[in-house]
């Protein structure tokens, strides 16, 4: 990228930070007005929202930007920790016969591997919980946002219902939800309740699901439950018969029918293959292997060569004694069985009777509980979650002008800036990459059997480190030799004997001050790729 598109890249990320830190004052004194609940956190929350007392819940909330920008936000501090933080509304919000907009901004900034930022709207403190004493006991009437943890990935919308007939709260999920996006930007949630039973889950300003609170399709279990359910009291009589089929009683087992035929047979048309090696054994002693020097007899018994493949059997098809193979048997025809055939006493599958369902109730519209609070409470293995803009509000459109005020110029930037990062050579990025490289390498050359070659892969490492762009051949190179080593241990004993070629007199003599001088070096690299020892002891 050249130095003029930086410079304009640069000045135009200037105008949009400022442009959004204009937007976001707009929002606080324009807007407030027209919602119910706002949050915008520009101000700390020690003192407005209180953290649970519960030993549980030990992470620390802290009030701090969202990165890259001067905006604040509820930030989720440390990893691996349960939290719990509520905020108390000045009245309860009814939920029954109006449009209610649930919305909130996550951003993710570390990623979500496994937890939650989902919202829970708290009922009343009358329905047993106290906010110094808030838990995942706490009673809600709905629970919403992301959760991602294994095979959960999902926008959950939770709503908690009384059923009039036992009295009992059910949970509801939507069979529907949309997934998390998976990335570390800004995004906003919304949720909107209208009064002709409709549900709305908005991500960034977009539909993702739809769905009617009184619909089976849409809610498990359903908020109206089915009019009859099956007669716990009702037993299957003894009689019953729920076989569609039995066997043929009057089948009989044909008379050449035997049982008793293998499988397989011998392949007495088989003949054995030309210049098979029948007094060749497929594995000889390794003729290049030695004694080791401190073998001792008595210490460690009689010493045996390692086996190796017989060269001999390779050019052969094959070697030892020759057996001919086995064939399926034509007779076989395995465990006789009588053929089935429609059971004439045959019932179907026996289920219970239905009475009528004692928990039916009929409704027209779902009986929601008021929101009294706010409360986070997650667990979660990843830090750097920012909660921002909480809004309840009472119409759809003022939603959709905090999210265009308060989260698009955000997201908007973080757009900007990851297009640049994706287009740009992003140095950074690759000296951190780099590090971790060679941290790797010299790992690796610590091990303890690669002691000996230590000075070899450091000297690999520090040309890796002095010229940048070898850091993958240095990556390479230090694997080949950890993956060579590593081999010879391993299969050191099933070496193939070497070559020897005979030498005369003058050739000799002229390698010998040569092979002097690499006769040392060679010893110990010999040593280590020695065939292992088998050690057969003796019995006492």
């Amino acid at each position: 990228m050249g130095e003029s598109k930086r410079i304009v890249l640069a000045l135009y990320l200037c105008f949009l930070v400022a442009y959004s830190s204009f937007q976001l004052l707009s929002a606080s004194s324009n807007d407030a007005h027209d919602a119910i609940f706002y949050e915008s956190f520009d101000e700390d929350f020690e003192g407005r929202w209180i953290v649970s007392g519960k030993d549980d819940y030990k992470g620390a909330w802290k009030h701090a930007k969202s990165e890259g920008h001067d905006d604040y936000g509820l930030l989720v501090s440390e990893q691996a920790r349960k939290y719990a933080i509520v905020k108390e509304l000045d009245k309860p919000v009814s939920l029954k016969d109006r449009t209610v907009v649930l919305q909130f901004e996550t951003r993710l900034q570390n990623g979500l591997e496994c937890g939650g930022a989902y919202l829970k709207y708290l009922r009343p403190q009358e329905a047993g919980w106290k906010p110094k004493e808030f838990d995942n006991e706490a009673p809600y009437s709905i629970m919403f946002g992301p959760d991602k943890c294994g095979a959960t990935n999902k926008v959950h919308f939770i709503l908690k219902h009384k059923n009039p007939k036992s009295g009992e709260y059910v949970e509801h999920h939507l069979k529907s939800p949309p997934s998390v996006p998976f990335d570390k930007l800004s995004h906003v949630y919304t949720a909107v309740l209208k009064p002709d039973n409709e549900l709305q889950i908005l991500i960034d300003g977009e539909e993702k699901s739809k769905a009617n609170f009184l619909s089976s399709d849409d809610f498990e279990p359903p908020l109206i439950p089915s009019k009859t359910i099956p007669d716990p009291d009702d037993k299957k009589p003894e009689d019953w018969d729920e076989r569609a089929k039995i066997p043929d009683p009057d089948a009989v087992k044909p008379e050449d029918w035997d049982e008793d035929a293998p499988i397989e047979i011998v392949d007495e048309e088989a003949e054995k293959p030309e210049g098979w090696l029948d007094n060749e054994p497929e594995e000889i002693d390794d003729p290049d292997a030695t004694k080791p020097e401190d073998w001792d007899d008595e210490e460690d018994g009689e010493w045996e060569a390692p086996k190796i493949d017989n060269p001999k059997c390779e050019a052969a098809p094959g070697c030892g004694e020759w057996k001919r193979p086995t064939k399926r048997n034509p007779a076989y025809k395995g465990k006789w069985s009588a053929p089935l055939i429609d059971n004439p006493a045959y019932k179907g599958i026996w289920n219970p009777q239905e009475i009528p369902n004692p928990n039916y109730f009929e409704l027209k519209k779902p009986d929601f509980e008021p929101i009294a609070a706010i409360g986070i409470e997650i667990w979660t293995m990843q830090d750097g979650i920012l909660f921002d803009n909480v809004l309840i509000a009472s119409d759809d459109k003022v939603a959709a002008s905090y999210r265009e005020t308060t989260w698009k110029p955000k997201f908007t930037i973080e757009k900007e800036k990851q297009k640049a990062e994706e287009s740009a050579p992003d140095s950074d990025a690759t000296a951190g990459y780099q590090k971790k490289v060679f941290d790797l390498l010299y790992k690796i050359a610590d091990i303890p059997f690669l002691s000996d070659h230590k000075p070899k892969i450091y000297d690999i490492i520090e040309k890796g480190e002095k010229q940048p762009n070898l850091t993958m051949g240095a990556l390479v190179a230090v694997v080949v030799v950890f993956l060579t080593i590593f081999f010879r241990i391993i299969f050191g004993g099933k070496k193939k004997p070497a070559r020897v070629e005979k030498k005369n007199a003058a050739q000799a003599e002229s390698s010998d001050s040569q092979a002097g001088e690499e006769k040392e070096e060679n010893k110990e690299k010999e040593e280590t790729s020695a065939a292992p020892r088998r050690r057969t002891r003796r019995e006492s």
